[in-house]
């Protein structure tokens, strides 16, 4: 069996183009160039830190508003 090169593999695969979205926004409201050709080996360890941060706590929030919709809860 072929091994994939990366470990992060998506639990619903038709979300990669809304998180690429959302890198991108998350980026440019931080203040951090994404390289144009997409190779981000040079970019700081602090920066891509960053970026993966904020998108987690996003996508954290995300999932706590649709719970809270879900079970009739409201904050």
């Amino acid at each position: 069996m072929a091994q994939s090169r990366s470990s992060n593999t998506l639990a619903v695969p038709q979300a990669t183009a809304a998180l690429n979205q959302m890198k991108y926004e998350v980026a440019q409201e931080l203040g951090i160039q994404i390289p144009q050709d997409g190779y981000m080996g040079y970019m700081a360890t602090r920066d891509a830190g960053s970026i993966g941060g904020n998108i987690t706590r996003r996508l954290v929030q995300i999932a706590e508003q649709t719970l809270a919709g879900q079970s009739g809860f409201r904050s």
